[in-house]
């Protein structure tokens, strides 16, 4: 969630408190595709990629967390990302949200947007969105305030005071109530949803952004079978609307969910295909699935 966003829930969380009481393609750095002229903020996908990464290293004091990565993901595409610990997957969420600057390398959002140039918040305004494995919403605010919150809209103290839902975004928060499987919750304070209803309404919030780029760390990490199972559903049905990159330990989950899987180690591309390809591959094998 973005800064503003963060204050913006604080504010009527406090509120709500005192009424109890009396968060390698072919383009490369190309400026245009196509001949197309670029426009800022504008994503071009237009070269059948919307994140490229190339040869991008980042250091910790002296350890490699990410060495000469190369990555690509297309418009509409499921990407799951797998590998051992330390392998350098947080670090390459990091990266792409701009909460880490890598020491080399390229990071492009669609054929021209250099997301090198931007901030953590003013990525997020571009259009990618990022859920942590800890679901964060404000939890004194009921499912709905939530969603209401996470809207775009002006999120200055005046506008906010005096804001009002119009048909169309009565229309949108409803659409997304039923896409996160919330829509018999909506009046529920959010403090009151089970673990796997939070991590949805988180996704909700960020769907509510209306985010091109979906970062999801180890969504399905606590949560019942049946809470899985309509995870791989949620995410089944974003597919092909938005591009998700998921960052996932269960491989059942990732077999259900994945088009093409790939598996880092000590920070590089180690393999990369479809869960059975890899999971096939000597390499993987040795060091991260084991026999």
């Amino acid at each position: 969630m973005t800064p503003d966003l963060l204050e913006e829930g604080a504010r009527r969380a406090a509120a709500h408190a005192l009424r109890a009481e009396p968060g390698k393609t072919e383009s490369g750095g190309r400026q245009a595709g196509f001949s197309r002229i670029a426009r800022p903020g504008e994503v071009d996908v237009t070269h059948g990629r919307i994140l490229y990464l190339e040869e991008v290293s980042v250091s910790f004091d002296g350890f490699k967390a990410i060495n000469n990565l190369s990555l690509d993901i297309a418009p509409g595409e499921l990407r799951c990302i797998i590998g051992p610990n330390g392998a350098g997957k947080t670090t390459l969420m990091d990266i792409i949200t701009g909460k880490t600057r890598p020491d080399a390398g390229r990071v492009y959002f669609g054929s021209t947007i250099d997301l090198l140039r931007y901030t953590e918040p003013e990525i997020a305004q571009l259009g990618i969105g990022r859920k942590f494995q800890k679901p964060t919403v404000f939890e004194q605010l009921t499912v709905f305030e939530n969603l209401e919150l996470a809207l775009k809209t002006n999120k200055a103290v005046t506008a906010s005071m005096f804001f009002r839902l119009d048909s169309a975004q009565s229309d949108r928060l409803l659409e997304v109530l039923h896409t996160i499987h919330l829509a018999d919750s909506v009046s529920a304070q959010a403090g009151n949803l089970s673990h796997g209803q939070k991590q949805w309404l988180e996704i909700g919030m960020l769907l509510m952004q209306d985010p091109k780029l979906l970062l999801l760390d180890e969504p399905v990490a606590g949560m019942t079978d049946e809470e899985t199972e309509r995870t791989a559903e949620l995410f089944l049905s974003l597919k092909g609307r938005h591009s998700l990159m998921v960052v996932e330990h269960d491989m059942s989950f990732i077999n259900t969910i994945s088009d093409i899987v790939t598996v880092l180690c000590e920070g590089s591309v180690l393999a990369q295909g479809t869960l059975e390809q890899v999971q096939n591959d000597e390499r993987v094998i040795e060091v991260y699935l084991g026999r």
